[in-house]
């Protein structure tokens, strides 16, 4: 694995982490139902490269919505990262799916169950895209299936949110004093790649809105109460190759799932 000249910096302190020490991370996999011989489940080499340079252990999550083996892994790993991926299935806040062929049912079953454990515990989670949207959804919030649902903010016209995931497309105001803030470095404007079309709606009474983009689309979210829940809607598993900021994030979330697994000791 290689880390980009210009962030390297930002992992001096945790590069030569010894195996041992590194925190166990949980990532859910993506689910694809139209390999050629048979439905497959993965994690992008992104993400298990970002906890890497954080100096955390990926771990994949297989698809399963068999709650005794969710709670296993629960109770093995010391953080859970939620990714990107398909839609979140509509039914479950009362609407219909725009496009069914867009949707990952047993990345639902999984997830949801999965969430409502970590939640539980108190465990550490990180959720990015589709993952910050589902975390809305399972705490009974809503999502527009198509952003445009949505008006901007009064005097703006929308942002470009589904453009490119490696290079920065419009800025992210995060508000001060919240995890968010404090997972980036204390940053308030962060640039930010884009690249989706749904968004939440009906925020979840159980969720803390805590940044957006100026046309008013909600780009961050935690979970009141809990040590670590942060979701974000873009994609910093992409980010940390090129942003500081992105890669503080990613350090702060390793970092508090060592915190507690040394809390558990």
């Amino acid at each position: 694995m290689n880390i980009p000249d210009c962030v390297q910096e930002e992992f001096i302190d945790v590069a030569a982490s010894p195996a041992s020490e590194r925190p166990l991370i949980c990532v859910s996999p993506r689910w694809m139902s139209e390999d050629e011989f048979s439905e497959s489940q993965s994690v992008a080499e992104v993400h298990l490269n970002a906890i890497l340079a954080a100096g955390g252990l990926p771990v994949m999550m297989p698809l399963t919505d068999d709650s005794n083996l969710i709670a296993r892994f629960v109770d093995m790993c010391d953080g859970f990262c939620l990714p990107g991926g398909q839609d979140v299935d509509p039914r479950n806040w009362g609407e219909e799916p725009r496009d069914p062929k867009r949707l990952a049912p047993v990345r639902d079953a999984l997830e949801f169950e999965l969430v409502r454990q970590v939640l539980a515990k108190d465990k550490p989670l990180f959720a990015i895209c589709r993952g910050l949207q589902l975390l809305n959804v399972v705490l009974g919030g809503t999502l527009a299936q198509d952003l445009h649902e949505l008006k901007p903010a009064e005097n703006h016209t929308f942002w470009t949110h589904s453009a490119n995931l490696y290079h920065p497309v419009h800025t992210v105001k995060v508000q001060k004093d919240t995890l968010l803030y404090k997972a980036l470095g204390e940053v308030e404007d962060v640039q930010v790649n884009s690249y989706h079309d749904e968004a939440l709606k009906k925020v979840s009474p159980q969720l803390r809105v805590v940044a957006h983009t100026s046309d008013g689309i909600i780009e961050g979210a935690e979970v009141i109460g809990k040590t670590f829940a942060v979701g974000v809607q873009w994609h910093p598993e992409y980010g940390w190759l090129y942003s500081k900021a992105d890669c503080r994030l990613w350090k702060s979330f390793v970092a508090a799932s060592k915190a507690a697994r040394i809390s558990r000791q």
